[in-house]
């Protein structure tokens, strides 16, 4: 086997994180001797920190420099991965501008990511000197999967990645008083990025009282947490669970029988982990942002999605039945 160095440019946000990480053991399964950095915004440090196939994780505060709107803080991050030691194969896996920079810039011998028909930021594809075709609109997870085959001259086929090995890991594991020993446990997500993507507290309440198990609501942030406390008023039985890290998240996960949520980084854990999920898509494209297999099952509502721009102004998740769910669910439980 030759000794390869390469580093993995993916930024953010949680779920592209997450639907990125699957390439990892099939390189190390391709060539155990690759060894692989990963370049991530330092808020998603927990995620990445302790994989075991990656040798280091780079962190830059592009969040922290985009908010602040500094420029001193953005040229003091990309400094910082200029100094790095050179790479084989420099592969940006997040295809936006911000990406490529950093890409570009972190010393290599190849710049690879996708051409610029593939890619919502075509000028992203400018900076990279090696291309790869593959629509945008198809699969995500696919598409980083056959984008690393490509880079790394990989023989091995996307069938593989539907008998992938749960590829997240907490530091340690959470004892969660609220876990029930004699009902199933499930997960309800009623969060998301913004108001389109979330399923209405009402509906999760109606589901709440059509199926017996023991629920446990999570949240990220304190308008994550009024809406978790919606539901609490309408269903009193339902558990809401404290403000977790990335490390926790993925140790309650591993303990649960059902995680229910829309298109957000949450629901993804699930079907990282192989744990049962449903996820439900209103502006966004269920085919292309997860990856259906016997135990994570999607929910699309009927309204036309665009992949390459949410339309903020279609709520049409909401018309999702609550008995589909039901459905769906009680295939999965029981």
């Amino acid at each position: 086997m030759v000794f390869m160095k390469i580093a993995i440019v993916k930024l953010s946000a949680l779920g592209d994180i997450v639907h990125a990480m699957v390439v990892l053991q099939f390189i190390k399964k391709f060539n155990k001797e690759i060894s692989i950095d990963w370049i991530v915004d330092e808020s998603y440090k927990d995620l990445l920190e302790f994989h075991p196939d990656i040798n280091k994780v780079h962190f830059l505060n592009l969040k922290q420099a985009k908010n602040e709107k500094s420029i001193p803080i953005l040229i003091k991050e990309l400094k910082k991965i200029r100094k790095l030691t050179p790479y084989d194969i420099v592969v940006d896996m997040q295809g936006l501008l911000k990406s490529a920079v950093v890409s570009r810039i972190i010393p290599s011998k190849v710049t690879i990511g996708f051409d610029k028909a593939s890619l919502r930021e075509r000028v992203a594809s400018t900076l990279y000197n090696k291309k790869f075709k593959y629509s945008y609109s198809k699969n995500i997870i696919e598409r980083n999967f056959e984008l690393i085959k490509f880079a790394l001259e990989m023989p091995i086929q996307k069938e593989d990645i539907k008998h992938k090995l749960p590829f997240l890991y907490a530091h340690k594991q959470d004892e969660i008083a609220i876990l029930s020993n004699t009902k199933k446990n499930v997960i309800l997500i009623p969060g998301a990025s913004h108001i389109a993507k979330r399923y209405s507290p009402e509906n999760f309440s109606k589901l709440t009282k059509l199926l017996d198990v023991n629920y446990l609501v999570i949240w990220g942030d304190d308008k994550e947490k009024i809406i978790a406390e919606q539901i609490k008023k309408l269903s009193p039985e339902v558990n809401i669970c404290n403000k977790m890290t990335l490390s926790s998240l993925i140790s309650v996960f591993c303990q649960v029988d059902l995680v229910i949520g829309p298109d957000t980084g949450p629901t993804h854990i699930a079907w990282a982990l192989n744990v049962p999920s449903i996820t439900l898509f209103g502006p966004t494209p269920g085919h292309r942002n997860a990856y259906i297999t016997k135990i994570n099952k999607i929910i699309e509502s009927n309204s036309k999605v665009d992949p390459y721009r949410i339309n903020k102004k279609d709520y049409s998740i909401r018309d999702i039945d609550v008995q589909e769910i039901l459905h769906k669910a009680r295939g999965l439980l029981f």
